[in-house]
């Protein structure tokens, strides 16, 4: 085990290397002069200069990156062009409403996503499927923030039950946090949800259809042991694979979703530093969006082992 880990994290090192090489050359892969945009309209030669010594690019590309990425090592992401902040700074200011949204999410989705497809692969071929499978395609299908839009119409300035944007601490209670959160979270689930409920059924389908599950019914097992016990831990391999891909999902959603609901996160924040051009700040939330992709990831290939000791490359 010990060796699979071992091997399994060397081998996201150039990952890693490979993935920021490309954030890096976000910059240069933008159309256009990167100093005269950021400069303006109104701008001198002199100021496009002053601009383009300030981002390094009167270097060559290999010493600007192995600079850049030598920052990155000792955790400095650069400073805003904008702001003069350091990179860091910002997203530290704007990381908890961003994880508490993913981490609700990620609960709420799961809660309901695998008993969903459980019971719909136990009732296969009945109402309860067929209800499953429609709502697993409609959550599938509709873009988040028509989800969100909708949410935000019926339960904050419809029924008034919730409110509408914003975000609240947990630091100041938790029924103020989960107000805030629940309707941005449900609807950033819903997709998520969807194809976890899928992938879930399919999965219970086939191994349903195992003669060990048979021999278990021959046995006397209880219907409920069959499906969670022994049938769901079969099937756990491919469930968290999906659970893995669908995170890519989960991170891009989420810069949708605070901004239909107002929330300070980082998705706000790389909006907003997309519509002024600040690129150490797209550079830094790239970078970091990816790195945690790369570690959910990984985490997924060693949870492989728990669920099927046979695993083993």
């Amino acid at each position: 085990m010990f060796a699979y880990a071992l091997r399994r994290i060397l081998a996201t090192i150039p990952v890693v290397l490979i993935v920021a090489l490309f954030v890096f050359s976000l910059l240069y892969l933008a159309p256009g002069d990167p100093a005269a945009i950021i400069a303006g309209d109104q701008a001198t030669p002199a100021d496009v200069e002053r601009i383009r010594a300030s981002l390094g690019l009167d270097r060559p590309f290999v010493v600007r990156f192995a600079d850049w990425f030598w920052h990155i090592l000792h955790g400095d992401l650069g400073t805003s062009i904008f702001t003069n902040l350091p990179v860091t700074h910002m997203i530290a200011q704007r990381i908890e409403p961003t994880v508490s949204l993913m981490i609700l999410t990620l609960i709420i989705s799961l809660a309901c996503a695998i008993p969903m497809g459980v019971v719909a692969a136990w009732k296969h071929g009945t109402w309860i499927d067929r209800l499953v499978m429609v709502t697993a395609v409609f959550g599938f299908s509709t873009p988040v923030f028509v989800i969100g839009y909708l949410l935000a119409y019926i339960f904050a300035l419809w029924l008034d039950w919730l409110p509408v944007q914003g975000f609240t601490s947990i630091t100041q209670g938790v029924i103020p946090f989960l107000r805030n959160l629940i309707l941005p979270a449900v609807a950033l689930g819903l997709i998520y949800m969807a194809l976890i409920a899928r992938i879930t059924r399919a999965t219970m389908l086939d191994v349903l259809s195992q003669d060990y599950v048979r021999t278990a019914k021959a046995k006397g097992v209880g219907q409920r042991g069959i499906l969670f016990l022994h049938a769901l831990k079969n099937a756990a391999v491919p469930i968290v694979t999906i659970v893995g891909i669908g995170f890519a999902a989960l991170i891009g959603g989420a810069v949708v979703t605070e901004s239909v609901f107002a929330i300070p996160g980082l998705g706000r924040l790389t909006v907003d530093a997309i519509l002024r051009r600040d690129y150490p700040v797209i550079q830094g939330v790239v970078l970091l969006f990816s790195f945690v992709y790369v570690v959910v990831n990984l985490v997924v290939d060693l949870l492989y082992t728990l669920f099927d000791p046979r695993i083993r490359y």
